[in-house]
Order: structure tokens, then C-alpha cells, then sequence
């Protein structure tokens, strides 16, 4: 039998719907983030993104909101991905290993002021994890994207935020849900407060 596009699109969005039905129970920890993103920014720290393949380009994304803008003409936000930057990538996972890539790039650049985001659909990725960790030492807030069952980081992260799904891209489309609206939540904080 042969592939279905019309079948498989409408099985995909049925997924997706189904989902986002769900959303609304999210709704105190992305509160809990965005205050916490707000306070940061204010205290003049930074929101620091990371994640593997999908998720270091969602952190990028992200990143990229805060520091240009989202919807709102505001001054720039300070924040970064910590996917960027392919000499760093490359020199420690060549003298080191690929687990401790985010966890020595926090330990240079974290501050406790700061709000520290890793994307992980599964909760299992070594480098997230370690990174998490080595955020926590610091006393930066700690936050984790992640689906699932939550995985080992729901017991690093200040604030696992457990998109309840088995589907790596749906858990993806509900994380870029939430970032875009963290976008906007700190765009309408930041320009109320000047």
C-alpha cells in the first residue's frame, strides 16, 4: 500500500491538536519561567539556552528573540545559545568529551543572576544534564524543556518543565509554544517597566 500523504498529515495534526489541548496545564511554570527570565534580565543577567540537534537549533531561536526582538521595538536582551559557537564545540569535544561541552562553557560564562534553559526531549542527553549541574553549582536558576517522562534532568532542573508526549517533534512544537511565548511575555514586561 502505498504512502498516504493526506493520511499521515491529518494523523500528525490530530497529534498535534491533541496535544495543545493539554497546554493549559503548563501555564504556572511558564509563569514561574517568564518572572524568573524577567527578574534576571533586570538584576542584569542573561538567559543562557542549550540543547542537541533540534533543540540547538530552538535554543539558537530563542536566543536570537531576546537579543534582536520578538514583537516589540525594545533595547536588546542579553542571551545566548551555548550551540554557537563551532570552535569551542570542536576544541572540547576533541581534548575532553562531547558530555561536558555545555558544562565547561557554563562554568566560563554563568553567573547566578542568570537563567540557565536545556532543551532535552528525552531528559537523558549526558551534556544537558552535566550542564544543568554545573549551572546549579553556580546558583543560577535552573530550567529544563523536556518531554517525556521527564528523564534524570527532572531531578536537576529548579524547573522541569515535562512536555507529557512520546513524540520527539511534537515535544518540540510544544516547547517552541512556550519560547515564543516567553518571547512575548518578556517583550510586554520589559517595555511596560521603561
Amino acid at each position: 500500500m502505498p504512502f498516504d500523504l493526506k493520511q499521515s498529515y491529518r494523523a500528525n495534526l490530530e497529534q498535534h491538536l491533541a496535544l495543545f489541548q493539554a497546554m493549559e496545564s503548563y501555564l504556572p511554570d511558564a509563569e514561574t519561567l517568564a518572572l524568573e527570565c524577567y527578574d534576571a534580565l533586570g538584576k542584569g543577567g542573561k538567559i543562557v539556552f542549550f540543547g542537541n540537534g533540534g533543540s540547538a537549533a530552538d535554543s539558537q531561536h530563542l536566543a536570537a528573540e531576546f537579543v534582536v526582538r520578538f514583537k516589540k521595538e525594545r533595547q536588546a536582551l542579553a542571551s545566548i545559545a551555548l550551540t554557537t559557537d563551532t570552535s569551542i564545540l570542536t576544541a572540547h569535544t576533541n581534548d575532553y568529551e562531547f558530555d561536558t561541552v555545555f558544562a565547561r562553557q557554563v562554568e566560563a560564562l554563568v553567573k547566578p543572576e542568570d537563567v540557565v534553559i536545556g532543551l532535552t526531549t528525552s531528559g537523558t542527553s549526558p551534556n544537558i544534564n552535566l550542564g544543568l549541574e554545573a549551572a546549579n553549582k553556580l546558583g543560577a536558576f535552573t530550567v529544563a524543556f523536556t518531554g517525556r517522562d521527564g528523564g534524570k534532568v527532572k531531578d536537576i532542573a529548579k524547573l522541569p518543565i515535562i512536555i507529557k508526549n512520546d513524540v520527539t517533534a511534537r515535544i518540540q512544537e510544544a516547547h517552541m509554544f512556550i519560547g515564543h511565548w516567553l518571547c512575548e511575555a518578556i517583550d510586554e514586561l520589559v517595555t511596560e517597566s521603561n
